[in-house]
């Protein structure tokens, strides 16, 4: 703990010794800070102010020993990482702790530093010299859950001047471990749809993301809800090196769905000027937000039109047998009804993610249920993924 709180005080003020010159600060590292610092074939370099530490490693991929140098500081050199966001923490004799030289993100349950390993596709979510919208955070009473909640609200340009239009609604959830900041901080969901906006390929859209993490006085986050049935146990997946023991499985239940409507969508359009009607609504979620709107939107199609899953579907786990026909609540059965009732329904992984969610496309297409199906080349269960889903999916909707 001594050595924790030396690298905390130091790591603030230490007259920053400067990176090889071709390793370039991480554009989430804070004002100033060298390090971490990425090489052009996407290694990471890595410094750590610890000088009575015994051991450290930064918890980043496999996770890296760090060595300490003359100058009496810790430093590590990865192998070459995916391109992309990365969550990291350092391992100082046992203990985890942010690194104070970066901005940190709510992630796995915590809040971790971040390092951006610089896509060669990232012009789609970069900050452009385009007409901006906003992001706004907005609170609201849940009847249901008896607590304020908040949820951001992303306004497209041109909102606060155009006071006659109104505009279609995506409700975008977060995965495990995250929450309503994610999609903003994370996935850079603002930046992505301005620049579509500007190049014409998305229609101006309100989007709604809020903590899917919703429990009844008296509920917490591991219950089983028997009302929805496609209550599936969350498969978690392993939090990053050095971070907090996982906790119990979450288990989807219709409290979300309960608020949502009784709720979130009452307090969105009584706030916002918001398009009525379904064919204006749409639902998405990334992992077991895409989870959460298969189970909230499947179930409630008189009140969407567009549905998306990234990395998410209502298939199970375990490799349980999955039947258009009675699966997912049944509401693929009528293959024919859905198609007329769902403008899209989306469905998105990365290439090296596993093959469940190109079965869960393939099965609904030999079903005769209209899908489209996304992959992110080179990436698995992370941000990247879905950035790049995100983008294909949003030219889609309220078309």
């Amino acid at each position: 703990m001594k050595a924790a709180l030396v690298f905390a005080l130091l790591a603030t003020g230490v007259c920053w010794a400067q990176p090889p010159a071709d390793c370039k600060p991480s554009s989430l590292n804070i004002p100033g800070a060298p390090y971490p610092c990425v090489f052009p074939d996407n290694r990471a370099m890595f410094r750590v102010v610890a000088p009575n530490a015994q051991a450290v490693k930064v918890r980043v991929g496999a996770g890296f020993d760090m060595t300490k140098q003359a100058d009496g500081l810790w430093y590590a050199t990865t192998t070459p990482l995916v391109a992309g966001f990365h969550y990291y923490m350092v391992n100082i004799d046992g203990g985890s702790f942010s690194d104070p030289a970066t901005q940190t993100f709510f992630g796995s349950g915590q809040w971790s530093s971040a390092i951006e390993i610089p896509a060669p596709d990232a012009d789609f979510y970069s900050h452009k010299d385009v007409p901006h919208g906003v992001v706004r955070e907005q609170g609201y009473f849940s009847t249901v859950t008896q607590q304020w909640r908040r949820c951001f609200i992303y306004t497209p340009p041109g909102y606060d001047t155009d006071t006659k239009a109104k505009y279609p609604v995506l409700y975008l959830l977060h995965g495990w471990g995250e929450n309503e900041l994610g999609w903003t901080f994370q996935g850079h969901v603002d930046q992505i749809m301005d620049n579509l906006i500007a190049a014409g390929k998305a229609k101006p859209m309100l989007i709604v993301m809020d903590n899917l993490n919703a429990v009844k006085p008296g509920e917490d986050g591991t219950i089983y809800n028997a009302r929805s049935a496609i209550t599936q146990a969350v498969p978690q997946p392993p939090p990053p090196p050095g971070a907090a023991p996982a906790r119990p499985a979450i288990r989807l239940s219709s409290t979300f769905t309960d608020m949502m409507f009784a709720d979130l969508i009452p307090a969105v359009e009584k706030n916002y000027r918001v398009a009525p009607g379904r064919e204006n609504r749409a639902m998405a979620g990334l992992s077991m937000g895409g989870m959460q709107t298969f189970t909230t939107g499947l179930q409630n199609l008189d009140k969407f039109a567009y549905l998306g899953g990234l990395s998410g579907n209502c298939m199970g786990f375990g490799g349980a047998a999955f039947d258009p026909k009675t699966s997912c609540s049944g509401a693929f059965a009528d293959s024919a009804a859905f198609n007329k009732k769902v403008k899209v329904l989306f469905v998105s992984t990365g290439s090296v993610e596993g093959p469940r969610v190109k079965q869960f496309s393939d099965a609904l297409t030999q079903a005769g249920i209209n899908n489209v199906y996304f992959e992110s080349p080179g990436t698995a269960h992370e941000w990247l993924s879905w950035r790049r889903a995100f983008a294909d999916f949003a030219p889609r909707l309220f078309r």
